[in-house]
């Protein structure tokens, strides 16, 4: 049985997530974190499920009280980092689905990770039709290297461009030659109308309303294009991975950066 704590219960993320892991028969929820409503049980809050599970506005009131195996984090990015300090801190392993951990953060995670001993998940995206859409897209960037990146969300995401947009330039990066692309004296009318420059490479972010997660990756070459897409259409799409990561940080005892590196 994993003993799961969820930060973040009451965002749709964390809904979705409350619903799988009560839904696991391997799986317990034993708490939950949010910035209102400490002292209460679940049942009692508004736009949580009607659970015997108790409420901690402060992670570390919580881990000190319930006994706990994974923390899953869907806050924000600030948050989301203490977060991830404090159940390594605790011997608590996190499985943070929080987007806009900059490559210094994943570092200095990393070596406490590794200090503790202590599995970490960090995953911009767990949608595993995602993962192998990146997967295809670096397979892709060997043979083909003119490359743009269009990330659609929906208009209450923070960050721009996506974890997901940002981790697929990062593996494509790891096989593509550097390049610059586009026309060498091509001059933007508005700025920004190329979109974010990444190693040569264009990443263009949109913010809808109506919107899930959602990617396109377009290749071209001479006299020929590929287009590699994924779409999320509801949140639910996330939750196999999440599971799946929730049972693999069992076994580490180090960070792992994007749910590609434990999918073979």
């Amino acid at each position: 049985m994993i003993r799961v704590v969820i930060a973040g219960a009451r965002g749709k993320m964390g809904q979705e997530a409350v619903r799988m892991v009560t839904g696991e028969p391997s799986f317990q929820l034993v708490a939950v974190v949010d910035i209102k409503f400490a002292g209460l049980m679940m049942k009692d809050v508004e736009g949580m499920e009607p659970l015997d599970v108790p409420v901690y506005n402060d992670l570390h009131d919580c881990f000190a009280e319930v006994e706990s195996d994974v923390l899953i984090d869907f806050t924000a990015p600030e948050i989301g980092k203490k977060h991830v300090v404090t159940a390594l801190e605790h011997g608590v392993r996190p499985v943070v689905g929080t987007t806009g951990f900059s490559e210094e953060d994943v570092k200095e995670l990393s070596a406490l990770a590794e200090s503790k001993r202590t599995g970490a998940i960090i995953a911009p995206n767990f949608a595993i039709g995602a993962i192998l859409m990146m997967k295809f897209s670096q397979m892709a960037a060997k043979y083909l290297n003119d490359v743009e990146i269009i990330e659609q969300h929906h208009d209450r995401k923070l960050d721009a461009p996506s974890g997901t947009a940002v981790k697929t330039a990062q593996m494509i990066a790891e096989v593509r030659e550097s390049k610059r692309q586009g026309h060498p004296e091509e001059k933007e009318q508005l700025a920004g109308a190329r979109g974010a420059d990444f190693d040569g490479l264009r990443i263009h972010s949109v913010r809808l309303p109506g919107f899930v997660a959602h990617q396109e990756v377009i290749f071209g070459g001479e006299g020929q294009s590929l287009k590699i897409r994924h779409d999320s259409f509801h949140r639910s799409s996330f939750m196999p991975g999440v599971k799946l990561a929730c049972e693999t940080v069992m076994k580490l005892d180090i960070l792992v950066y994007g749910l590609e590196h434990i999918i073979e």
